[in-house]
């Protein structure tokens, strides 16, 4: 059930993002490694969202193939999330550039000398993180075209703090400057229709969209996203002070404890001064890139690494992404009609 009223008003909020974007709903889907590939991001862009790419740990030469085979699928605009500690940026940079890429999103820090520049010179718009508002101004002023404020409810790499903290936070000081885009923990359109309220230009989830028809996900990563409740989507823990890793959120299992042991192994390489500091943060996210394919893509989800958010009980059962986006739509419309 929708309501004109809502619908409207809907548009109304939207229209910012959606202006932003290109796309028919100021929705994103979250870049999630292995899951994200061509056919999930063709299949939201085709849907009237807006699809992203999850570069991750791709070659240059990987992501080329990915974004040729995802213009393929659609003709829609889609974007491809970078990760800033890619030691290949500058040339992963310049393979969005060849393809005209229109969005381009920076996930995992400040944005590295010259690849804000490198970016805006082809010509795509710039997304950034910002978690904190320190960080959010400090992007408007070097440039950034619109920031995504994702909070620690999400799935994968998070930060400290909670999604209806951050939104709080940060969107009456900088939403009229950039499109703000919320994530972290949204399952359902209620939850839309009030960031949207808050000055949001629209919203990024990635949880609800894992077991969309289109996803590539091995049917046992579905099966435990199906099963699990928001309490099983937990935050590792950071055992050495001196190793810089980002918590990431997943569903409990054996690999949480075999990520402890390899955090270990990597903190007494770091002791016995075998590996730097940069090299022994590339072997932790080496590690979860690898983790994540066994469970994503072979169905080991007992011993691989099964990114979730806490929205994961919020996901019942498989369907097509045209119906999961209709449907956040439509209690979006219903929300803000009973509001009025």
């Amino acid at each position: 059930m929708t309501s004109t009223t809502g619908a409207a008003r809907l548009t109304q909020l939207m229209a910012r993002g959606v202006e932003f974007l290109g796309s028919e709903v100021a929705i994103l889907c979250g870049a999630m490694s292995w899951v994200s590939e061509r056919n999930l991001v063709a299949a939201m862009s085709n849907a009237g969202g807006f699809g992203l790419i999850a570069c991750g740990a791709m070659t240059p030469a990987l992501l080329d193939a990915e974004i040729a085979a995802t213009k393929a699928l659609t003709d829609k605009p889609f974007g491809v999330n970078l990760i800033t500690m890619h030691p290949q940026l500058m040339e992963l940079i310049a393979v969005c550039t060849r393809h005209q890429v229109t969005h381009v999103v920076l996930a995992g820090g400040l944005p590295p000398a010259g690849s804000l520049e490198a970016i805006k010179a082809g010509g795509a718009k710039l997304i950034c993180f910002a978690p904190a508002l320190s960080l959010a101004k400090k992007l408007i002023r070097s440039g950034v075209d619109a920031l995504v404020v994702e909070g620690m409810e999400a799935g994968g790499h998070i930060g400290p703090v909670s999604t209806s903290v951050l939104a709080q936070e940060i969107l009456p000081e900088v939403a009229d400057k950039v499109p703000v885009f919320v994530a972290g923990g949204i399952g359902r359109g209620e939850a839309i229709a009030a960031y949207l309220e808050m000055g949001a230009a629209g919203v990024q989830l990635g949880t609800r969209f894992v077991c969309a028809t289109e996803s590539i996900a091995h049917p046992n990563f579905k099966k435990a996203f199906l099963r699990a409740s928001a309490r099983d989507a937990v935050a590792s823990v950071q055992l050495d002070p001196r190793l810089p890793v980002i918590p990431v959120r997943a569903l409990k299992n054996a690999g949480g404890e075999l990520f402890s042991a390899k955090q270990r192994e990597v903190a007494l390489s770091l002791d016995d001064g075998k590996t730097a500091m940069v090299e022994a943060q590339l072997q932790i996210e080496h590690y979860w890139a690898g983790a994540l394919r066994r469970a994503v893509i072979d169905g080991d989800v007992e011993h691989g690494s099964v990114m979730a958010g806490q929205s994961v009980g919020m996901v019942t059962k498989e369907e097509p992404i045209a119906d999961i986006i209709a449907t956040l739509v439509g209690e979006a419309d219903v929300a803000l009609a009973k509001r009025g």
